[in-house]
């Protein structure tokens, strides 16, 4: 049995209490759907600004009534202290979502992006060192690694922030340390990987590179690849990312207190791999999609050539073991891209 099979079943057995932020976004709507199957008590803080109440619609319909009830949603912001501190009454885990995404973002609005993930994330960490909590597990990201060349990327090692969106995370996990030298609190953050799945927002200028191309190729227009097409990413699917969550809120092991982990597959896929994997699979649903080609243009300031993660830090502590690469990943999620990206 595998560590999360094995954490499923205790969980059934035991509910908890957590608090899901950016429990109506992309991520936070696959917690929030696993840990209500797993009758579990769930609080979800969403302000909805880049979430969305039709992904908390969407977990409801694949729950049971009894479960549906254990469910408690506060539309507030993590930027107001008193909302953070409300929203972690009883709970016993927190994991951290929410928060602006996106480099390009970023570098058009630094400031948001700071004050929704550095001091939306400072807010949370306190409410959670008041309330008690078991154990702050929170989203980083794989922009802290910066422009240090390594492959694969291990935890210890990380270059200079190539964008306000990095230097939030990076900040992120310095309160992290710091919190856990002066409180003693069990912390942990998550480097996501270029994170993909069903509910993923196609629309907008910030949305991610695979319902963004899925969506475009079903529509007739134009996919645009970023450089030459060689970048690679480590693309994780959103299965994987919950599991990795929610071991890393319960992990036993001794040297857990304050700890990042790289999550990802711990592979790598060029995005011209990637368009080529995506345009197959959509061409076995429906041959009228023809075989189109991307166009290529510059690099977008602040992007990183190639990422690539060491997992074996996750693995170790936590007994993570990633269950879909990005085919299986690719497969299993575009019954959801093809209903949803019209």
């Amino acid at each position: 049995m595998s560590a999360f099979d094995q954490l499923k079943t205790e969980l059934l057995a035991s509910p908890r209490q957590w608090l899901v932020t950016g429990g109506a976004g992309f991520i936070g709507s696959h917690l929030t759907e696993t840990l209500l199957k797993l009758n579990q008590k769930v609080v979800v803080l969403d302000n909805l600004a880049t979430g969305h109440r039709k992904n908390i619609d969407d977990v409801l319909t694949k729950v049971s009534n009894d479960q549906r009830h254990n469910l408690l949603f506060i539309e507030g912001d993590i930027t107001d202290r008193t909302t953070c501190a409300g929203a972690m009454i009883g709970c016993d885990y927190v994991l951290h979502q929410a928060g602006l995404g996106s480099v390009p973002r970023s570098i058009e609005r630094p400031t948001d992006t700071h004050a929704a993930n550095v001091t939306g994330t400072l807010h949370l960490m306190d409410a959670a060192r008041v309330a008690g909590v078991k154990r702050f597990v929170y989203a980083s990201s794989s922009s802290v690694y910066g422009d240090d060349p390594t492959l694969p990327k291990v935890e210890g090692r990380t270059g200079n922030p190539l964008s306000p969106y990095a230097a939030s995370k990076a900040m992120c996990e310095t309160y992290a340390k710091v919190f856990h030298r002066c409180y003693g609190m069990q912390i942990v953050g998550l480097r996501y990987f270029n994170v993909f799945g069903p509910r993923q927002d196609p629309e907008g200028p910030y949305a991610a590179v695979m319902p963004k191309w899925i969506s475009a190729l079903r529509k007739g227009e134009t996919v645009f690849i970023n450089g030459d097409g060689e970048t690679s990413r480590d693309f994780c699917y959103v299965a994987n990312v919950v599991q990795a969550n929610l071991l890393s809120a319960t992990a036993q092991h001794d040297e857990i207190g304050v700890q990042v982990f790289n999550v990802a597959r711990g592979d790598r896929t060029s995005l011209n791999q990637l368009f080529a994997a995506i345009r197959a699979s959509l061409q076995r649903r429906d041959p009228s999609i023809g075989n189109p080609q991307p166009t290529y243009r510059d690099f977008r300031p602040g992007d990183i050539l190639h990422s690539q993660a060491d997992i074996s830090h996750i693995q170790r502590l936590t007994g993570y073991e990633p269950t879909h690469d990005v085919q299986q990943g690719l497969e299993e999620a575009l019954e959801w891209y093809w209903a949803n990206l019209k």
